[in-house]
């Protein structure tokens, strides 16, 4: 009698710990989810920001090929988030925007247009990774349809990310379209002028104090 006592408590704390674990999962798969809305919304927002300002050229239209992906990614996702008891983030999709609009007016006035799309690059290649890290989590959670949403998306995403990385080469080919400002105003003029003065300072001090290993 005591074992079966035993028994039958073990199972309760095993049924317990499912249940809290289930509840900590869906909570993981919440937060990645407002995430993915932020991570679209700049997706869709700031390759175009960026092709507008680099003109009718072919890294400009390979950024445009992602933001029309995402804007078909943000139609979609309410309703399956809604089947799946996950929240429609308009945070998320707030924060993404207001992301993109600070880049714009502030932080890419000290990037060349290079740099500048680098950086949009790196933002493109933290969401595949995201929706990854989502596909995962769904499987594991028994979402299946959420996990093959995942897997389209990968599916179509990937190449166009691909093709914007392969886009590099054009501003190898054009050094002086790489290395201008990335926004076309006086101010960004200066800053990338006191941002040069700073990387010579640091080359010249890096040959003045050279490794000595």
């Amino acid at each position: 009698m005591p074992h079966s006592e035993n028994l039958d408590r073990a199972q309760a704390d095993d049924a317990v710990h499912a249940v809290h674990a289930a509840h900590a999962n869906h909570r993981w798969l919440a937060n990645l989810v407002r995430e993915l809305f932020q991570t679209e919304q700049s997706a869709k927002d700031h390759p175009l920001i960026e092709a507008q300002r680099l003109g009718d050229v072919p890294p400009a239209n390979a950024l445009r090929a992602v933001s029309a992906h995402a804007r078909r990614a943000l139609a979609e996702l309410p309703p399956l988030v809604r089947r799946h008891d996950l929240p429609v983030s308009n945070g998320g999709r707030g924060v993404g925007a207001a992301f993109s609009a600070v880049r714009d007016h502030f932080a890419d006035l000290m990037l060349t247009a290079e740099r500048s799309y680098r950086g949009t690059l790196l933002g493109m290649r933290h969401g595949v990774d995201l929706v990854i890290l989502i596909q995962s989590v769904a499987r594991a959670k028994g979402d299946a349809s959420l996990a093959n949403w995942c897997g389209h998306w990968l599916e179509r995403r990937r190449p166009l990310v691909e093709a914007a990385a392969r886009e590099l080469a054009w501003f190898a080919a054009n050094p002086e379209r790489a290395h201008v400002p990335a926004k076309d105003n006086a101010l960004a003029v200066g800053l990338q002028a006191l941002v040069k003065g700073f990387e010579r300072l640091a080359g010249r001090l890096r040959h003045a104090f050279p490794n000595n290993a």
